[in-house]
C-alpha cells in the first residue's frame, strides 16, 4: 500500500473521529475505571491508560481485518 494512500485513509479516519467526538463524549470515553486524574493547586494532570488500552485493542482489531 503506498504511503499516500495510508495518509489519505489516516486523514480520513481523523475526520471521522472529529465529527462523532459529541457522540463519543456522551458514551463515556475518556473517563473510564482506570484512567489516572491527579488534580492539585493549580495543577490537573489527566492520564487516560484504560481508554488508550482500549483503543489500542479496538485499532489494533480493525487493522488486523483490514489486512486478511
Amino acid at each position: 500500500m503506498p504511503v499516500s494512500r495510508l495518509l489519505i485513509i489516516f486523514g480520513l479516519v481523523l475526520v471521522a473521529l472529529g465529527l462523532l467526538w459529541p457522540v463519543i463524549a456522551k458514551l463515556g470515553l475518556g473517563r473510564l475505571p482506570g484512567d489516572i486524574i491527579i488534580e492539585r493547586d493549580n495543577f490537573r494532570l489527566y492520564f487516560p491508560l484504560t481508554t488508550s488500552i482500549l483503543v489500542s485493542a479496538v485499532l489494533s482489531l480493525v487493522l488486523w481485518l483490514i489486512n486478511r
